[in-house]
């Protein structure tokens, strides 16, 4: 699997064959790029490494801001000043822009630092990154769970320089940059440096080793040298007089010329991250061996699924999505900066409204030590810092984005509880959960009984459901008593006479983008549409059955284009977030078959290979662990400890889980064609035993077995029957008492929130 990885995929504008069918009905508000970039990685480590260009917004590429149509350029060509640590993944306007600590081999006098190269001789792999700057010096990279190593190799030079910038961070676009508050930095001996940048409000560390050892050791300051001198400290740096500061090795190179240059990180300080080098070196590693390690990392997590397809193109997507699946959130454990104790830690968390549909249930499926690791960070940082994050960045009071949701740190324990998993203080969390549905907009939806933008109310009424989960396992019934009614709640959010949500502010989306999400209660939600011929209808518009074909926005569209295309009331086609769980909502109404329409249009007309292979951002993978999920013919509904089954687009798979192996086979399956119609299942058979619904239980890949689904060129009677409906939950109040007189709602636009992006 990893040979078929293509880091590249969705770093350049969207690059797709025209669509047709349904999917040319689809319109696509966001922008037209999977923003990943195709540095250096480890899994779900701290630290990532790549070209700088200053584009937006991983630092890497050539593009500027964009929340919506296709990006404008900032460059015409593949350009690089050097090459930066710690890059988002796919994400949009999430405001940290990391790229601290930029490492630029030189030939030029050091007055040139910052000057961008024309880079060619790409080369990226799960844990390498390479490129040739048109001066002529190549630089390779790979990195450990919390360092980087770098392996430059010269052209013949009287002068050759290893420059490293301590001064610079964020991107080169207005805004963007981002200034230390504080530093220090020394020259601890031959070969050895050391020091700390205060960032966002958050002291990163790190120690360097160069094996340079010929060459003269020095600081610099303001492009100029300071011969002698071993330390540089700044007590506090403001955006007008910050001056770029740095160290560098220097000295005449032979062509073919290798400096090595380690560096070891930490958000605990230089002896921690001296720890950290060691650690993830070994006493005499260097860049090949941590390169092989760390592809090794990446091997042992990729094998974890196989596929048996016939296309090539098919594998390399799949590939690729499963490896941008498992990049973030990055795991620190014991370098929290913000509280004493140790244990675990997490940043990049952009952010959970992003990733708890898709990429937390596969992380959980896949990795489910390092899923109860991240459920015990996400408990630590509610203990110390009042909250639970939507958001959570390296970066002190991170940017928590409230407007996109609420409590859905709920939705993934409450997989874990129901999945049984060790490893977590249930007690613990049940007080933390419960505390948090208080907060923010948990007010307003205890008070009037509901919360705008009106899908916070869904959100919460989740949450409460997700924590009466917990509270069930806990055995504690007078707190299930008290949260089951206001999980009820969710009703009161819908508008009676349209069946949609009633009118408020969304956060990138419309009422219809929110209006089909896959709640507890599915029957009731049904209901509340007019049954199922009417719930149906309504999501046949939703999808443009038998609509005309939309012109997609282009750069920089106008108020006017992008409001008559939310007028559309559309979906979105996989290019955001709100109604990427939608397809599967047909299954509830008894018509699978819808499901494999959809899913099969979005699967083979919205990725592709090539640099333009994703319809959007990625989103920390948010996105690709879609695709993953969808080739293998199943969704999760988070929280829910539920598996929907539809028809896999591969003949077959496995996945490994923990211990555990779980087979995927086919009967009657022929390879999909982009442009050819859905496979329909007949049929599905789990360890032999017919199933008749349209799902499996959620822990039935942690048992492990063998899922049978026959397929066939025709719609089907499988599990159409309203005796096998997928599970629905209702609460204590029927959906017409589910609260007493809630407020009525402020008076508000259906229009999105503008000015930012996922």
């Amino acid at each position: 699997m990893i040979e078929r990885v293509d880091p590249f995929i969705g770093t350049e504008a969207t690059e797709l064959p025209p669509p047709s069918g349904i999917a040319a009905s689809w319109w696509w508000p966001k922008p037209q790029i999977g923003n990943t970039h195709p540095g250096a990685t480890h899994p779900l480590g701290m630290v990532s490494a790549c070209a700088y260009s200053g584009a937006y917004p991983t630092g890497y590429g050539r593009y500027d801001l964009a929340t919506e149509g296709v990006p404008p350029t900032l460059h015409d060509r593949q350009l690089a000043s050097g090459f930066t640590h710690f890059q988002q993944s796919g994400t949009g306007a999430i405001r940290k822009y990391y790229n601290y600590l930029r490492v630029t081999p030189m030939v030029v006098p050091l007055d040139e630092l910052g000057a961008r190269w024309e880079i060619t001789e790409e080369e990226a792999s799960p844990g390498r990154y390479a490129a040739t700057l048109a001066s002529g010096v190549r630089d390779e990279i790979t990195v450990g769970p919390k360092s980087a190593v770098h392996r430059v190799t010269f052209p013949a030079a009287r002068s050759a320089r290893v420059v490293i910038d301590f001064s610079l961070g964020g991107l080169d676009i207005p805004y963007g940059a981002t200034v230390p508050l504080r530093a220090q930095l020394e020259s601890v001996g031959p070969g050895i440096a050391q020091g700390e940048i205060v960032v966002e409000g958050t002291p990163l560390a790190v120690h360097i080793e160069c094996d340079a050892e010929d060459w003269r050791q020095m600081l610099w300051y303001d492009r100029r040298l300071m011969p002698g001198g071993s330390r540089l400290d700044f007590s506090h740096i403001r955006p007008t007089t910050l001056r770029p500061f740095g160290l560098m090795w220097a000295g005449p190179a032979e062509a073919g010329r290798t400096v090595e240059l380690r560096m070891g990180f930490s958000l605990r300080g230089v002896e921690q991250a001296r720890e950290n080098l060691r650690r993830d070196l070994g006493a005499d590693g260097g860049f090949a061996e941590r390169r092989d390690r760390t592809a090794k990392a990446w091997r042992r997590e990729l094998r974890k699924v196989s596929i048996e397809t016939a296309s090539e193109e098919r594998e390399t997507v799949f590939a690729t999505a499963l490896y941008h699946s498992l990049i973030k959130p990055c795991l620190a454990r014991d370098e929290s900066p913000f509280w004493p104790t140790s244990g675990p830690f997490a940043f990049d968390l952009s952010t959970m409204w992003d990733i708890y549909r898709t990429q937390l249930p596969l992380l959980t499926t896949l990795m489910p030590e390092r899923a109860v690791e991240l459920a015990n960070a996400l408990l630590t940082i509610c203990e110390e810092e009042g909250n639970f994050p939507i958001g959570y960045r390296m970066a002190r009071g991170s940017d928590r984005f409230s407007r996109q949701g609420s409590a859905l740190a709920h939705t993934f324990l409450a997989d874990l509880c129901q999945l049984g998993l060790p490893g977590i203080d249930w007690d613990w969390a049940l007080v933390h959960m419960h505390a948090d549905l208080r907060r923010t907009y948990g007010e307003d939806f205890l008070l009037h009984g509901e919360a705008h933008p009106i899908s916070h109310t869904l959100d919460l009424a989740f949450g409460y459901w997700c924590t009466a989960k917990v509270a069930e396992r806990m055995g504690d019934r007078a707190l299930l008593e008290e949260l089951r009614p206001l999980a009820a709640r969710w009703a009161n959010a819908y508008d009676r006479e349209t069946g949609l949500l009633k009118d408020s502010t969304f956060y990138e989306g419309s009422r219809y983008n929110y209006s089909f999400r896959l709640q507890h209660d599915m029957a009731g939600r049904i209901a509340l549409s007019g049954g199922e011929d009417a719930f149906v209808a309504q999501l046949d518009r939703f999808f443009g059955i038998g609509a005309d074909a939309v012109r997609q926005p282009g750069v920089a569209p106008g108020l006017d284009e992008m409001a008559a295309g939310y007028a559309l009331g559309r979906f979105e086609g996989l290019n955001n977030e709100p109604d990427m769980e939608a397809p599967w909502a047909y299954h509830y109404a008894g018509r699978p078959d819808r499901t494999a329409e959809i899913v099969h249009a979005a699967l083979h007309q919205q990725f592709g290979t090539g640099r333009g292979g994703l319809p959007g951002n990625d989103d920390s993978g948010g996105l690709s662990s879609w695709l993953v999920w969808a080739t293998l013919g199943l969704f999760p509904v988070a929280g829910q400890n539920v598996l929907l089954v539809n028809a896999p687009a591969v003949k077959r798979a496995d996945l490994r889980v923990g211990e555990e192996r779980f087979a995927i086979r086919t009967r009657g399956f022929r390879e999909p064609e982009r442009d050819g119609p859905a496979q329909y299942v007949q049929t599905v058979e789990l360890d032999g035993a017919t199933v008749e619904g349209g799902w499996i239980p959620g822990d039935a890949l942690h048992r492990g077995g063998e899922l049978l689904v026959t397929l066939g060129p025709e719609p089907s009677g499988w599990a159409s029957s309203a005796a096998h409906r997928p599970p629905s939950s209702p609460g204590a109040s029927s959906p017409q008492t589910a609260a007493a007189s809630p407020a009525a709602p402020p008076t508000t636009t259906t229009a999105p929130t503008a000015g930012a992006a996922s």
